[in-house]
């Protein structure tokens, strides 16, 4: 055998080893499903700031959110999408200290607060789920559609966060933690704010009154 023949044998096998792999391949991922998919992310960090917030308390919230949408076709059509939401999220609620204004007492141990801060939501970890979609044969659902829609339980979900005691709960925080934090370094805290001020803060300090009654369990003695 001479040697063109030998190669044109070499290159025979090799081709038809991976034609035949590559057959082989195709038809068991054919029979067993198999779905390849690639992925691929690009992390960007714009920016890094120095920040002195502090979590002062912590509320998990579930909201249910319908969402319905007609769209009006040539007068004789009346064509429906709608949705239900369920959105469940973890509320974090505390200071930015960098907002509180305060100074020392020359020749004292003693600090004067002259402006105390709003708590605030430092953040919102949120988990959404849609349930029931219906769609019309024109109106149908996009993705600003979903991205609208999220973006309005979000800030439903704030709204509800901002009007519940968590703030509250996190004024009472802040206060104790600053008083109690300056006597044990044997320093004294004054509040000298402005009306405005000073009432604010008496509002995120005292809770609402709850609108429940309550049922005592009775023992057998008053039985």
């Amino acid at each position: 055998m001479d040697s063109n023949t030998l190669l044109f044998l070499i290159i025979t096998l090799l081709v038809g080893g991976v034609g035949g792999a590559a057959v082989y391949s195709f038809f068991l991922n054919r029979k067993a499903g198999k779905s390849i998919s690639s992925h691929e992310a690009t992390v960007l960090i714009e920016r890094i700031e120095k920040v002195f917030k502090v979590v002062m308390a912590e509320g998990y919230f579930t909201e249910i959110y319908n969402y319905e949408n007609d769209k009006n076709i040539w007068n004789l059509i009346n064509d429906r999408k709608k949705a239900l939401i369920i959105a469940k999220a973890k509320v974090l609620v505390g200071y930015d200290f960098s907002k509180l204004k305060f100074h020392p007492v020359e020749g004292e141990r003693r600090i004067i607060i002259d402006f105390f801060p709003k708590p605030e939501i430092l953040s919102i970890d949120t988990d959404y789920k849609f349930y029931d979609i219906e769609q019309g044969w024109l109106n149908r659902f996009q993705s600003d559609d979903y991205t609208a829609i999220l973006n309005e339980a979000k800030q439903t979900m704030n709204d509800k966060a901002m009007q519940s005691d968590l703030p509250r709960i996190a004024g009472n925080q802040v206060q104790l933690m600053i008083f109690q934090l300056a006597a044990s370094m044997n320093w004294k805290i004054e509040l000298q704010l402005s009306e405005s001020n000073r009432i604010m803060l008496e509002e995120y300090a005292s809770y609402r009154i709850t609108e429940a009654e309550i049922d005592f369990l009775k023992t057998e003695k008053d039985k």
